[in-house]
């Protein structure tokens, strides 16, 4: 999707201050305990707990935290309990918005969100009317400049990746996975030094929505705000808008 990319670069930017990162840990330790508790606590039996594991410590999250919270998810500590799932609404210019929430007040969450979407023009619809829109994907972003696109797109093939794309607009090379060959992929990228900018399991949009100016800045900050909230995993669009619009929000 075009400003996928760039999107989860603004987030990671943005999470790098004491405040974002504290609030990252927090849905960090959410997705650890639901994995866990979803498909026990053993990271090699349940890669659903690796994969989160695996993005908290690239976030230096401290491997006590990490430990508590596989712990909690799988019942050997007391803990919260969370229940998951997915909000779906439109924003503005008719951008499709997905978000994943983990919460243990549903009634609070929507509330939320609602809110938000309310805030920017957007509003909230019934389940199934953009989900349709967005498939599951594992994905990899290399910045372009240090990266030889024959020497990675070997490298992916043979890992088992679906597809590598050059996205010139973004800087970056991207390589999509199936769900399944995530992990697989990755290790491969590791044992052989390659060095990824992104890696993540996300939802990627099979069509886009143009927007700019105004609507895209409101996009923006719609997707920002929702991020913020705390019972918010994460958010996917399919919209399209100029570089320089995205900027406004780095």
């Amino acid at each position: 999707m075009a400003g996928h990319s760039k999107w989860a670069n603004i987030k990671h930017k943005k999470s790098r201050s004491d405040a974002k990162r504290g609030k990252l840990f927090g849905k960090l330790v959410k997705e650890i305990m639901v994995a866990a508790k979803l498909g026990g606590s053993d990271p090699l039996a349940n890669p659903r707990l690796r994969a989160a594991i695996e993005r908290a410590k690239s976030e230096n999250m401290p491997s006590d935290n990490i430990e508590r919270a596989v712990k909690k998810g799988a019942g050997e500590l007391e803990g919260v309990n969370y229940e998951e799932g997915t909000y779906e609404g439109y924003g503005p210019g008719g951008v499709a918005i997905l978000v994943n929430y983990m919460t243990d007040n549903k009634n609070r969450t929507v509330s939320e969100v609602r809110r938000v979407f309310s805030k920017f023009g957007g509003s909230l619809g019934e389940s199934g009317s953009v989900s349709w829109i967005f498939e599951k994907k594992g994905i990899f972003t290399f910045d372009i400049n240090s990266m030889d696109e024959e020497r990675l797109m070997e490298a992916a093939l043979e890992a088992g990746a679906e597809d590598v794309v050059q996205n010139a607009e973004d800087g970056v090379f991207e390589v999509y996975t199936a769900p399944t060959d995530f992990h697989k992929v990755k290790t491969a990228f590791d044992s052989m030094g390659l060095k990824y900018t992104l890696a993540e399991i996300s939802m990627i949009p099979k069509s886009t929505v143009h927007v700019e100016g105004n609507d895209a800045r409101r996009v923006l900050r719609l997707m920002e705000e929702l991020e913020d909230l705390d019972d918010v995993q994460g958010v996917y669009a399919n919209f399209d808008m100029p570089s320089e619009d995205m900027e406004d929000v780095a």
